[in-house]
């Protein structure tokens, strides 16, 4: 799981634009909303389309985005447990 961990580092890093940023800077389970990397919606929304696009993934549930996106750890955790 590390390696998808440090995938999605640099995934969130390019599809987000987050200059000055490298996958050590993000802490795998800090929060990726308010505090963390101060992600807003509209970015919750970039991870959803790279989710998709990357892995085949479709929220089904957008009530799940939360817990989902907690942090780039939780993202891998879901990503292991329903990619195509």
């Amino acid at each position: 799981m590390d390696e998808l961990i440090l995938q999605l580092k640099n995934e969130i890093i390019n599809v987000l634009n987050l200059e000055g940023v490298t996958p050590d800077d993000i802490a795998d389970d800090a929060p990726l909303f308010g505090e963390g990397l101060g992600l807003d919606s509209i970015d919750a929304l970039e991870l959803i389309v790279l989710m998709e696009k990357n892995w085949g993934i479709k929220l089904e549930n957008p009530n799940q985005g939360r817990e989902i996106f907690a942090s780039v750890k939780s993202m891998a955790t879901y990503i292991e447990a329903h990619k195509k």
